[in-house]
């Protein structure tokens, strides 16, 4: 919530001079709700996603295959991929999406606060304008997103806590490296998802 707010705030008062310098201090709502649903929202979310849940699923596994509960597991004829991988990689790909929009909401009711404090723009205004430049293919995109990263922050947090070397260092290694793997991937799938969207865009 805060991390949202702020960045919603901070980015309307980064962005106003340089609308203001070329007389288009009006556009300052669209380009926040353009950068946010296209942008910001999925990757911060994403981001802070990788290091708090991705950290979170690569140590609790790998404490369990330190600890050989995942071996008895096993041995006992359950399928440790179904309850333990399965299971959380859907609840990643569930959630990032939920959170996305989430943090987008705070991120422009953070942005309304600044504008309106600024500009005295009231609130039907300033989401009217927000809105108004938003495609389909802008929410689409954001959505496809947060479920790509939800998903790969799922199965990276996974794989690392899974495949986590013995004894307690091989925990605080997984997850740590579940937190830069997924950070990584989600880097490069947000530069390829921006190109094929802006190819779609154009065409």
């Amino acid at each position: 919530t805060l991390t949202g707010f702020v960045t919603g705030i901070v980015f309307t008062k980064q962005s106003r001079p340089s609308l203001i310098e070329f007389g288009a201090a009006s556009w300052l709502p669209s380009l926040i709700a353009i950068a946010v649903v296209r942008a910001l929202a999925p990757l911060v979310t994403a981001l802070i996603g990788s290091g708090k849940i991705g950290s979170n699923i690569g140590a609790e596994l790998g404490s369990m295959r330190v600890t050989e509960q995942i071996d008895a597991m096993e041995v006992s004829g359950t399928n440790p991929f179904k309850f333990l991988v399965v299971t959380r990689v859907t609840a990643t790909t569930v959630m990032i999406p939920i959170l996305m929009m989430y943090f987008g909401f705070v991120a422009l009711m953070g942005s309304f606060l600044n504008v309106h404090q600024n500009e005295a723009t009231s609130f039907v205004t300033f989401f009217q304008d927000a809105f108004s430049p938003i495609t389909f293919l802008d929410i689409f995109t954001g959505l496809f997103k947060a479920i790509f990263y939800g998903f790969t922050i799922g199965m990276v947090g996974c794989y690392s806590g899974y495949h986590a070397e013995k004894g307690t260092e091989g925990v605080g290694m997984a997850a740590n490296r579940a937190v830069i793997i997924s950070m990584f991937l989600v880097f490069i799938e947000e530069i390829v998802i921006v190109q094929i969207s802006n190819w779609i865009r154009l065409a």
